[in-house]
């Protein structure tokens, strides 16, 4: 991997609101990568944040935050995502070796797995995401000389725009088994579009396809404002993550896909953590405490 990225214009399609989230993320995977013991290794994910002006001064090893682990930002959040990443790395790869060949990251952001994950030669990985986060990632990529594991198909799109039609028309097809990732996405989303997330992702899929998503329990978020994880990333990086998301009561996304003949399973990321025996645990006044992970299978007919 050589070369030297560039920053332009492109920098703004995460210089700030739910963008600016993606460098977050990049910054606790490469964070996790140099961790003795790490979970998920993304060695892109320095270069994202060396590339972006809004994030060039931020942390990528944990010797780079003074307080170490005991950081909530860097050391208890970072080590979340990496939890976070390992898990669905997982999940999405006994997919596509179950049979699905086709990928759909949604809400793709700085994900990075087309070009770190080892894929079955004949898979397709579409990432859908904005315009300018996309061409911000090409332009670090393309600086690394960074060659994808497989076939990898950007879609630039808005998901408030027709995204359906930009993937058929990219050759996503419906009648063979695909797999679908929303990571960190629906946080943001109003109800009504979670909801159409949903209902689209079950009728574009056919039987043997998979679908993984995070989502928040909370009946108000407001009630951890002062939790440690909100404020250190406000105060330490400016991002106000709780006037990101979207409030009011969300749907039972798990609920209806099992009602749709889904097989659903839930977990808190805790479940991970004492599997892997490295993550956050419980603590008092916890963002992380309505997080659940989601997974589900659509049974083959």
């Amino acid at each position: 991997m050589v070369g030297v990225v560039r920053r332009d214009v492109h920098a703004e399609g995460v210089g700030g609101g739910v963008g600016l989230t993606a460098l977050m993320v990049a910054a606790a995977r490469a964070i996790e990568t140099r961790r003795r013991d790490s979970l998920a290794r993304d060695v892109y994910a320095e270069h994202f944040v060396r590339a972006a002006p809004a994030s060039a001064g931020w942390p990528v090893r944990m010797e780079q935050v003074p307080d170490g682990d005991e950081n909530p930002l860097w050391g208890r959040f970072a080590r979340y995502f990496g939890l976070r990443t390992r898990v669905l790395d997982d999940f999405l790869l006994r997919s596509v070796h179950a049979g699905a060949r086709q990928v759909v990251l949604l809400g793709a952001g700085l994900d990075a797995r087309a070009f770190r994950l080892e894929w079955p030669s004949d898979c397709v990985i579409f990432e859908v995401d904005r315009e300018g986060v996309l061409a911000f990632k090409h332009d670090v990529l393309d600086g690394l000389s960074a060659v994808p594991k497989s076939a990898r198909v950007p879609i630039p799109i808005d998901l408030r725009g027709d995204w359906v039609g930009a993937l058929t028309d990219a050759g996503f097809q419906p009648g063979a088994p695909s797999v679908w990732l929303a990571e960190g996405l629906l946080f943001y989303l109003p109800r009504l579009a979670e909801t159409y997330l949903i209902d689209t992702v079950d009728r574009l899929s056919t039987g043997g396809s998979a679908l993984a998503f995070e989502v928040k329990l909370e009946k108000d978020l407001w009630e951890y404002r002062d939790s440690p994880i909100y404020t250190s990333t406000k105060h330490q990086i400016g991002i106000d993550l709780l006037a990101l998301f979207a409030h009011g009561a969300r749907p039972d996304s798990a609920g209806e896909l099992a009602g749709k003949g889904w097989s659903t399973s839930i977990h808190t990321p805790f479940d991970f953590t004492r599997r892997h025996g490295r993550g956050p645990l419980p603590e008092h006044n916890d963002a992380l405490a309505g997080n659940r992970w989601v997974f589900a299978s659509k049974p083959a007919r």
